[in-house]
C-alpha cells in the first residue's frame, strides 16, 4: 500500500473527523498557486505567529501588512510578525523569479529574514547545542549539521528528478523537508517556521498550492510532532499536514 494511504489511515484512526483532500485533481500551475498563496498571506502569517504564542488577530496582521503599527504588543512580538511577513514576501519573490533554491545559502538567507533579531543567531547554522521541549530526543551536534544538510539536499534533488509531476510524491517530499528540518534543528530558533516556508517553496515552485497550518490545530500538531521527534516516523504528520490543505483552494487548482 502507498505510504500516503497508510499515513492517512493511521491519522484517521487518531482523528477520524478529518477529511483528506484528493490531490489527484490538482492541475499544477505556478502562477495560479502563487496568486492564491499571496491572497492567503494574512492567514499564513496570523496562524504562524499564533502557533508561536504571539496572539495577533487576523485584522491586526492585515494592518501590519498595510505598513501600520499595531499597539498593545511587545517589540519582540511585533518583530516576529513583521519577520514572518518579510520572509513570505521574499519567498514569493524568489519563486516568481525562479530563484528559489534548496541550497545552504538560500536557506540561511531566508532564516536571516525570518529570525532577524529574534533568534540567538540568524542567517547561519547554529553554533551550539539545542533541546526540544517535551521529548528526550536530542538534535545532532553542530559539527554534523553540514552533513545532514547535504543529505537532505541530495535527497531533494533525487526525489524531484524521479517524481517529475507525481503530485502526491512532491507533497510527501515537501512535508518531509519540513519535518526533517524541524527535527534536525539547523538553527537556534524558528526551525519549524523555516521548514514550513521551505516546504511551501518546493510546492509553489512546482505549481502546487501551499499548505497552511491553522493555529486552531495546535494541540494536534504538538502531540504528533512530539511523537515524530521521538521515533522519526513521518506517517501521522504526513497525513496531518495533507489534511491542512484548503479544499477550496484545491478545487480552484483543479480547473
Amino acid at each position: 500500500m502507498d505510504l500516503i494511504k497508510k499515513s492517512k489511515e493511521n491519522y484517521q484512526k487518531c482523528y477520524p473527523k478529518i477529511t483528506m483532500v484528493n490531490l489527484s485533481t490538482i492541475i499544477p500551475n505556478r502562477k495560479k498557486a502563487l496568486f492564491l498563496a499571496k491572497k492567503q498571506l494574512p492567514e499564513l502569517v496570523c496562524d504562524a505567529v499564533n502557533l508561536e504564542g504571539v496572539n495577533f488577530t487576523l485584522p491586526e496582521i492585515q494592518t501590519l501588512l498595510d505598513g501600520v503599527t499595531v499597539g498593545g504588543y511587545s517589540l519582540q512580538d511585533e518583530t516576529i510578525a513583521l519577520n514572518q511577513i518579510s520572509a513570505w514576501r521574499f519567498l514569493f519573490e524568489c519563486v516568481y523569479d525562479g530563484k528559489f533554491s534548496f541550497s545552504e545559502g538560500f536557506v540561511c538567507e531566508l532564516h536571516g529574514i525570518l529570525a532577524w533579531k529574534e533568534a540567538l543567531t540568524w542567517g547561519v547554522f547554529r553554533n551550539g547545542g539545542v533541546t526540544i521541549a517535551g521529548t528526550d530526543y536530542l538534535p545532532p551536534s553542530t559539527d554534523k549539521l553540514p552533513v545532514y544538510w547535504r543529505r537532505l539536499s541530495e535527497k531533494h534533488q533525487s526525489v524531484l528528478h524521479q517524481s517529475k509531476m507525481d503530485i502526491e510524491k512532491i507533497y510527501r517530499h515537501a512535508i518531509s523537508i519540513f519535518l526533517q528540518m524541524a527535527r534536525i534543528q539547523f538553527f537556534h530558533d524558528a526551525n519549524k517556521r523555516l521548514g514550513r516556508l521551505m516546504m511551501n517553496g518546493v510546492l509553489l515552485t512546482n505549481g502546487l498550492p501551499a499548505i497552511n497550518l491553522p493555529a486552531k490545530k495546535q494541540l494536534e500538531f504538538n502531540e504528533l510532532m512530539l511523537n515524530f521527534y521521538s521515533g522519526d516516523d513521518e506517517r501521522q504528520m504526513q497525513a496531518f499536514m495533507l489534511a491542512c490543505l484548503d479544499e477550496n483552494i484545491v478545487e480552484i487548482m483543479s480547473t
